[in-house]
């Protein structure tokens, strides 16, 4: 087993890299340079991301799961050093929020394709 395959699964979700041989990247750039479409297959061991149409839909419920889980962490922060209405947090909350989409929209891919590899791997 490479050193590689010995990372912690946490920190190759992280670097968006395969689950199946944790080297080929999911996505081919970085966030900062774009919205760049994802790869369809690993490079290194040849795993499909999206195994079919429509795969993707539980991804947007992890990513949905982040966004509030982020947002919430945000708003109570905000409250603890303000102690504004509640409609003033949400909605400074979530301004705050909006330019970190992306990244978690990436993420949440990454992590649905993890969760469905633990499940049922594809060999």
């Amino acid at each position: 087993m490479s050193d590689k395959a010995k990372a912690p699964v946490l920190l190759d979700m992280l670097r968006q890299t395969c689950p199946r041989c944790r080297v080929g990247r999911i996505y081919p750039s970085s966030v900062f340079r774009g919205f760049p479409k994802m790869n369809d297959q690993c490079a290194v061991c040849r795993l499909w991301f999206e195994r079919e149409e429509g795969y993707f839909l539980g991804a947007m419920i992890v990513d949905y799961a982040l966004a509030m889980v982020i947002t919430t962490a945000i708003a109570a922060l905000l409250w603890s050093l303000t102690h504004w209405s509640f409609e003033k947090l949400c909605v400074v909350a979530i301004l705050i929020f909006l330019p970190a989409v992306p990244t978690v929209t990436r993420l949440g891919r990454v992590l649905w394709i993890y969760f469905d590899q633990f499940i049922d791997p594809q060999r």
